[in-house]
């Protein structure tokens, strides 16, 4: 059973950051290339970022140059520190594990495993 538990949510001011935090149990997170999704109200979740388990990354262009995916094997944590927030940054942000290889790391049928999220918002 794989759980997962994002943290570091939270009420920021526009402009402000947040470093969001995943942890995982029956899973050993170094292992899989990982995403951060985000969903905000009446959308579709989307993509935010990816890492790869070596360490490569990618962001989706609204989040290019203010967020940054990172990860600490060792702690088998996996983060998105998040600068610069507006509010349209405002969502429940989700990571999960990359289960699939179909298509793009940016595609959500590749995830398989969701948290429950961490609510984000960003007020201007």
């Amino acid at each position: 059973q794989v759980q997962l538990v994002e943290s570091g949510g939270g009420l920021v001011q526009a402009g402000g950051s947040l470093r969001l935090s995943c942890v995982a149990s029956g899973r050993t997170l170094s292992n899989y290339d990982m995403g951060w999704f985000r969903q905000a109200p009446g959308k579709e979740r989307e993509f935010v970022a990816a890492i790869t388990s070596g360490g490569s990354t990618n962001h989706a262009d609204p989040v290019k140059g203010r967020f940054t995916i990172s990860r600490d094997n060792a702690k088998n944590i996996v983060y998105l520190q998040m600068n610069s927030l507006k509010p349209e940054d405002t969502a429940v942000y989700y990571c999960a594990p990359r289960e699939y290889y179909i298509g793009s790391y940016s595609d959500q049928w590749n995830y398989k495993y969701w948290g429950q999220g961490t609510q984000v918002t960003v007020s201007s």
